[in-house]
């Protein structure tokens, strides 16, 4: 069954020959999410030499690497692995590199880079990975708190949320348990409220 990291995650491995391999992990649910956190580690860390990447995206089901100027295969393709052996998806590893000096090789590469990849996963919180689906509730803007608390208890989370003459909340919800958000916000409204 697949899983997902539950938060962003930072750890640096132990220096190869003088290079710092640092790497990020965020959890991510589309690929334009994967590349605005790229683009956030690119920004944070802009004088290091590589960015390499490779993220796992479960709908639509995608997987990407990049060596990013790494020898061809050196880099992305290990970080990948270690994502695809973990049965990760919806999770996006940025591994840094600072140059230290001193040529690693090919296959120094890929085990620094895998490696790095590895412990940041050993240090990040898995869970188990949900398909969700979008959902829109409406409702009046005097049932806000009953609607929250009813999203709550089945993990419900908003996307984007419109105020006009009444609330259209559009949410992320885990398709298991569509049906109780039904339940619990027509209960906790007494059917004022509908979800679509």
């Amino acid at each position: 069954m697949a899983s997902t990291v539950c938060a962003r995650v930072r750890h640096e491995a132990e220096p190869s020959k003088g290079s710092r391999f640092i790497a990020t992990v965020v959890p991510v649910t589309s690929e334009a999410a994967a590349k605005a956190a790229l683009d956030g580690v690119r920004a944070e860390m802009p004088d290091a030499g590589h960015h390499c990447w490779a993220w796992r995206i479960a709908s639509p089901a995608i997987d990407r690497a990049s060596d990013d100027g790494e020898p061809g295969g050196s880099a992305g393709r290990p970080i990948l692995a270690q994502l695809t052996g973990r049965d990760l998806v919806d999770t996006a590893v940025i591994v840094s590199r600072y140059w230290g000096g001193t040529k690693l090789g090919v296959g120094g590469l890929v085990r620094a880079y895998g490696g790095a990849a590895g412990l940041a996963l050993d240090h990040a919180d898995i869970e188990p990975w949900l398909e969700k689906v979008g959902a829109v509730i409406v409702h009046d803007h005097g049932d806000t708190d009953a609607v929250m608390r009813a999203m709550g208890a089945v993990g419900g989370t908003d996307v984007d949320v419109v105020y006009a003459g009444r609330v259209t909340r559009c949410i992320d919800i885990a398709v298991d348990v569509l049906g109780d958000l039904r339940q619990a916000v027509a209960d906790a409204t007494a059917g004022r409220a509908s979800v679509e």
